[in-house]
């Protein structure tokens, strides 16, 4: 069997018949049954979800999960997700108590990042409080051992490479960068001349999949139901990883298939079909 050390199924690639933004999304599926299929299939590092995560510690304990990823050679853990992170009173409260058991899962668990977005709501931040935010959530995340990156997110308030990397260049955190979702990027439309322009030690990681040409259905229809697997759409997959190739960067690379057909995808065959497409275009684009 084919493994790449560099792979890692993000949460929602191998979280079985969970439907986003529905409340609590904890995978029905047991955290050893995702390990043991996502190492099956060659992958070496598997996302949690903050609320996957408080599920496990009702029957487990921090340890014992760390053992289950450790049993079933999961080398890379990715916990996802921080919103409002910059925000103010209620949704700042929030926002923390999630921070709180994101970095204290990091720490238990050796991650090695945690995803974070921009604003949702159509409010506007100013740049010098994101920044200052941000280098407050990086110092935070280096305390508890891992990193933090803010995913572009073509809905979010930071969807663009100008305010990310203004955002994390003014941060000046060594673990805290941007993370680009081959998704988020195209949806955007944002050039991959100007993605293998960015300097390699502002990206902190990497997503793919693939999607239609155009969008189809409203933003988070497409984005929460629609996604192909890397080579099945009609983006241009290997161009995107020659582009990041071109800035240095060659970390980790996550996939993130959110989709009607991966959700009803029996969990072997989500987690291996995912991999093969994926080392295919790898070895396209001529990462393997």
């Amino acid at each position: 069997m084919v493994q790449s050390p560099k792979l890692v199924a993000s949460y929602w690639t191998l979280a079985g018949p969970v439907l986003p933004l529905a409340g609590d999304v904890s995978s029905t599926l047991s955290l050893a049954d995702r390990a043991r299929a996502a190492n099956a299939a060659g992958w070496r590092g598997l996302g949690l979800h903050v609320d996957d995560v408080a599920k496990g510690l009702q029957k487990h304990s921090y340890g014992e999960l760390r053992q289950i990823l450790d049993d079933n050679g999961i080398v890379h853990v990715e916990l996802e997700a921080l919103f409002d992170w910059f925000a103010k009173g209620e949704r700042r409260k929030t926002s923390d108590a999630v921070r709180a058991n994101l970095l204290r899962a990091a720490e238990a668990l050796g991650a090695y990042q945690i995803k974070v977005a921009g604003d949702f709501s159509g409010a506007a931040w100013p740049t010098d409080r994101l920044i200052a935010e941000f280098q407050e959530l990086a110092r935070q995340a280096g305390d508890a051992g891992t990193a933090v990156s803010i995913e572009l997110i073509h809905e979010s308030g930071i969807c663009d490479l100008e305010t990310g990397i203004a955002v994390v260049e003014g941060a000046g955190a060594a673990n805290g960068g941007l993370l680009l979702d081959i998704w988020h990027v195209a949806r955007a439309g944002i050039d991959y001349g100007a993605v293998a322009a960015i300097p390699a030690h502002l990206i902190k990681h990497i997503e793919l999949c693939d999607a239609a040409a155009v969008q189809v259905g409203t933003m988070i229809e497409d984005t929460i139901r629609r996604r192909a697997l890397p080579g099945e759409g009609d983006l241009d997959v290997s161009a995107f990883l020659r582009a990041i190739a071109a800035t240095g960067y060659r970390g980790l690379v996550g996939v993130e298939i959110l989709s009607d057909a991966q959700r009803a995808r029996s969990l072997n065959d989500a987690a291996n079909v995912t991999f093969r497409k994926t080392m295919d275009v790898l070895a396209e684009a001529g990462w393997v």
